[in-house]
C-alpha cells in the first residue's frame, strides 16, 4: 500500500467489500474533498482523508 494514497483494492481489503462498493465510496470522498477545493485523482484516495471520514483518526500530537 502507498503511504499517502489507497487504491480500490486497498479500500476492498480494509472495507471486506466489493470492488463496485469501493469505487461508489471513493467516488464520494473524491467528490467530497472536490467540493472543499481540493485536487483529487481518480481511482485513489487519500489515506489521511479515508482514516478521517471511517475512523475519525487524526494525527496524534
Amino acid at each position: 500500500m502507498n503511504d499517502k494514497f489507497l487504491k480500490v483494492e486497498d479500500v476492498m481489503q480494509i472495507l471486506g467489500i466489493s470492488k463496485s462498493a469501493a469505487y461508489k465510496i471513493m467516488r464520494q470522498m473524491n467528490g467530497e474533498l472536490t467540493k472543499k477545493g481540493y485536487a483529487v485523482i481518480r481511482g485513489k484516495i487519500s489515506r489521511k482523508y479515508f482514516e478521517e471520514r471511517f475512523y475519525g483518526m487524526t494525527e496524534e500530537v
